[in-house]
């Protein structure tokens, strides 16, 4: 009895102790939270500013999570806005000397690099150098590091220059030899977000589409690269489609780069650059650290301009990491009933998602603009629910690579009757109405659930087409020959009357500011990012292990292929959503 009480005991104090180190911990992360909330780095003089391979780009504070249980090169997330106004003060910071573009490939999406590479352009205008380093380079990393005024490249280094090419997985033949069936109720001849599951193979529609997004982005990029290196375009063809880049010495003797050299050499000739001596070190200056160096201080705070980041997909229900309704609608009201908001630009980032969440997002988003000006500013993406919830806006802005429109809806439920009979499982069901059992997860949908749905995504797509022709002025014929589920480049978008300027989020703003006959104003975002508290129970979360795990496994791409099949934010009704993202190479 006495060797009972012992252990008991022992386990007592032994859950004592772990909860006590578990709060020390605890109270340490809040500590040096606060402590590096509160420090401001210092800059020295004769300083470069440094893009490196540790900085991860962000469009939105949702997605600035930190992973307690990756402590090994965690990268550091900075929002592009951000970025953008650190090059901008760069530029007429007498510390800053220069910059140096020192990664070979880029966290960050196309209308992001964009944007950084007409930032960098700016910037030089200053007479302040850019240099570029590569070792294997990215072709993102290289049409961002082209602008440079010298590109070096490491002498067993190389250039993925290759163009751009979309690859679409298609799962119809795999479904039907697992005996699951998948039925799709779909409007627009465009809307391919579920031809994968439809088709062994890409429809005519969809290769003509996504060739054209494909040359739209291209066509521009490419001449870009070509005119900041002084190579000819048609040379600039040859070199793509030879693959020079990939040859350290053709890259040479092609343009692509400037010189062949080491780390080191590189080094010492930005300190020649900065008239250093030989034993004085280069103060490099990484973005985040800059950024903190220029926090402001609140002022204005009477005149303010909310930006509101719509960035992920959209779900119903509360959530954080996406775009959910619920959490949406109260970060909108809390908006509408700040006095000192005077305006509000929507950041869209999202491929869309829930039909009906996307609807309750965008009338919350309608009695906004009864208050004050909201203007939209798309990201990479603003298509099917993303461009629908974009209808609330006086202007939108596009970046001319953003993908955009896909103005169509669907419908997919999945259903296992093969796969269970082959497996000796059947079903049957007893109903007291004729569609009791509309839905079964083994016999599928029956024809009259079908018809309804049929009906139900051809009033959605209706409803959808009702509030852009409002929106864009214009017909439901000029708007359903442009819809049927089409996705756009952002360039292109513009010409076809979906957007009304190109433009980044800056150019949304000044607007913005304009409209709301602001000289000066303080920028706010919403929603914010979450605490660390809040990060650290989230990743505790047992669904949150579980997907990290199985996107560890499979990767990021599979991972979101699974996710239709299994998650049930996917099955929640008619959808306005490219379940796919279009990964550009």
């Amino acid at each position: 009895m006495k060797s009972f009480f012992k252990n008991v005991l022992a386990n007592i104090v032994a859950i004592i102790i772990i909860a006590a180190v578990f709060c020390v911990f605890l109270l340490m992360l809040i500590a040096s939270s606060a402590l590096s909330g509160d420090q401001k780095p210092s800059i020295k003089d004769n300083s470069v500013l440094t893009l490196d391979f540790k900085t991860n780009i962000i469009d939105s504070p949702t997605e600035d999570q930190d992973d307690f249980f990756a402590f090994a090169n965690k990268p550091k997330n900075i929002l592009i806005y951000d970025m953008l106004e650190a090059i901008k003060r760069a530029k007429t910071d007498d510390k800053i000397k220069g910059i140096s573009l020192e990664t070979d490939g880029l966290r960050a999406g196309f209308t992001q690099i964009d944007d950084l590479r007409n930032a960098l352009v700016e910037f030089k205008k200053s007479g302040k150098f850019v240099y570029a380093y590569g070792n294997n380079v990215s072709q993102s990393a290289y049409y961002l590091g082209s602008v440079a005024d010298s590109y070096i490249l490491n002498p067993t280094g190389g250039i993925d220059l290759k163009g751009l090419s979309t690859e679409v997985l298609y799962m119809k033949n795999f479904a039907d030899k697992y005996g699951i069936g998948i039925q799709i109720i779909r409007h627009g001849k465009y809307k391919s977000a579920v031809e994968p599951y439809m088709r062994d193979d890409m429809s005519p529609e969809n290769k003509e589409q996504l060739s054209t997004l494909l040359n739209d982005i291209w066509s521009v990029n490419s001449q870009k690269i070509a005119t900041s290196r002084k190579i000819d375009s048609a040379q600039f063809r040859i070199v793509v489609d030879s693959l020079y880049g990939v040859i350290p010495n053709l890259s040479l003797q092609h343009k692509l780069i400037d010189r062949l050299m080491q780390k080191s050499e590189y080094d010492q000739m930005i300190k020649t650059k900065l008239n250093l001596k030989e034993k004085d070190k280069i103060s490099k200056v990484s973005f985040s650290k800059y950024i903190n160096s220029k926090k402001d201080d609140d002022s204005n705070k009477d005149n303010q301009i909310a930006v509101l980041y719509a960035s992920g997909a959209i779900y119903n229900g509360e959530g954080y990491n996406d775009i959910f309704a619920d959490n949406f609608v109260k970060e909108i009201k809390e908006i509408a009933k700040d006095e000192k908001v005077k305006a509000v630009v929507l950041r869209i980032n999202s491929p869309g998602g829930s039909a009906n969440a996307s609807d309750e997002i965008l009338f919350e988003l309608q009695q906004l603009k009864k208050k004050k000006p909201v203007v939209v500013s798309f990201g990479d993406y603003a298509a099917s629910g993303g461009y629908y919830i974009a209808m609330a806006a006086d202007k939108i802005y596009s970046e001319p690579n953003t993908i955009t429109g896909s103005i169509g809806v669907f419908g997919m439920i999945p259903y296992f009757k093969d796969l269970a009979n082959k497996n000796g499982l059947t079903s049957h069901a007893v109903t007291s109405n004729a569609n009791s059992n509309m839905y079964s997860p083994i016999n599928g949908v029956t024809p009259g659930g079908v018809a309804i749905l049929t009906k139900s995504v051809e009033g959605t797509y209706k409803r959808f087409v009702h509030f852009v022709t409002e929106n864009r002025k214009k017909s439901f014929e000029q708007i359903d020959e442009i819809g049927g589920g089409r996705v756009w480049s952002g360039t292109r978008a513009k010409q076809i009357g979906l957007v009304d300027e190109l433009g980044n989020l800056q150019d949304a703003m000044n607007f913005a500011a304009q409209k709301a006959k602001l000289k000066e104003y303080q920028v706010s975002t919403y929603p914010k990012k979450i605490s660390q508290f809040e990060q650290l129970f989230k990743n505790l979360d047992e669904d949150e292990i579980s997907t990290r795990l199985i996107k560890n496994k499979i990767g990021e791409d599979r991972y979101k292929m699974f996710e239709q099949m299994t998650n049930p934010k996917f099955q929640e009704g008619v959808m306005m959503q490219m379940p796919f993202q279009i990964k550009i190479e």
